[in-house]
């Protein structure tokens, strides 16, 4: 009888080798008007809507450069993303882009978005929308916990309603050990999104509204994968919650920002960054059971794809083209992905799930 390895049997037992509509490369190419510019950090760019024939984009906002946590100094700008606004831009072709001006901003000293808000995602539905984002209270902490965010408008240039609280916290069920600023020393672990809840992406489905987001626990810890973090869902019967934070979270082991696009009834996802299960393409038919449908070389990093309606003609069209960001610099901005057609597997027909 012949003999099987086990690195064959893994590949049999997860089809490895299945003929997968799924799979792309992506290249990259500039944008104008939300490119380099020095003193400048743009990134993290929202999914990318239309509204009558003007593209629109959200992303965080910042200027100056960052120096980390070890100056002693609470008012330094710990990170890029610290003291940073959400911005929004237009655009006639998805290439080129008028930068409009401040969508939201942070709050009054003392208010719990009063230190940074970013991140931004974006839902339109039923003549409104909807802005969901990170954000941070003062002072920037190694601990500080983060939240989500929501403002609402009838426009998408605003102006922009902000909630009184945040939509979605971290579980409170850690516990830290003493009183350094160590965000590894715990008493209690605690959930997956016991420090940190963050990456918004928001979508109407099955009647009701899906927060998809992204958790870091407390007393997070490098494993052999990267970094520990994973995403989880909370689901609402109105835009503005409460959310509720779903039993089978975390519903991935991987992930970094959060990318998803609706196709054919279930959620797909692009996992990039960190997890052992990072730089894949996964499929969840009822947005929870996630599965691997393709292993992906070189992602977009923060991508926010062009919202397309068209979703349900081909596993890639909702990550066909948008934006992600570059941060192999001093100051991060902003460029466009698209699917590489000649890596984009046309059989249609062939694929059924």
């Amino acid at each position: 009888m012949r003999q099987e390895s086990l690195a064959m049997r893994r590949a049999r037992e997860r089809e490895y080798g299945k003929d997968s509509t799924w799979y792309c490369q992506f290249k990259y190419s500039p944008v104008f008007g939300l490119g380099y510019e020095e003193g400048i950090h743009r990134r993290d760019p929202s999914s990318v809507i239309k509204v009558g024939d003007i593209y629109y984009v959200w992303y965080t906002k910042s200027t100056g450069p960052s120096v980390g946590y070890n100056t002693g100094d609470l008012e330094a700008k710990v990170w890029p993303w610290d003291w940073s606004d959400v911005w929004y831009a237009t655009s006639n072709d998805g290439v080129s882009w008028n930068e409009r001006g401040l969508a939201v901003g942070r709050g009054e000293r003392g208010a719990y978005d009063d230190r940074s808000v970013f991140t931004p995602e974006v839902l339109a539905y039923d003549g409104r929308y909807y802005l969901v984002y990170q954000v941070v209270q003062h002072p920037y902490l190694r601990r500080s916990k983060e939240y989500i965010g929501m403002a609402h408008s009838d426009s998408p240039n605003g102006p922009w309603v902000k909630m009184r609280e945040p939509i979605l916290s971290p579980a409170d069920n850690g516990e830290w050990f003493g009183d350094a600023d160590n965000r590894h020393l715990v008493t209690i672990r605690g959930d997956f999104d016991s420090h940190k809840t963050n990456d918004p992406c928001l979508f109407y489905y099955h009647n009701q509204f899906w927060l998809y987001y992204k958790g870091y626990p407390m007393g997070e810890q490098l494993n052999c994968a990267g970094r520990e973090t994973k995403w989880g869902v909370a689901v609402a019967d109105r835009p503005e919650g409460p959310y509720v934070k779903s039993e089978y979270n975390p519903i991935t082991n991987s992930g970094h920002e959060t990318l998803l696009w609706p196709y054919r009834g279930g959620i797909a996802a692009l996992l990039t960054t960190d997890g052992p299960e990072r730089n894949t393409i996964q499929y969840a038919p009822d947005g929870l059971q996630f599965g691997i449908e393709a292993y992906i070389e070189h992602p977009p990093e923060a991508g926010g794809p062009y919202r397309s309606e068209l979703t349900d003609q081909h596993p890639l069209e909702g990550v066909r083209w948008g934006l992600s960001h570059e941060i192999n610099s001093r100051w991060h901005y902003i460029k466009r992905f698209d699917v590489d057609e000649k890596t984009k597997h046309l059989c249609i027909n062939k694929f059924n799930h």
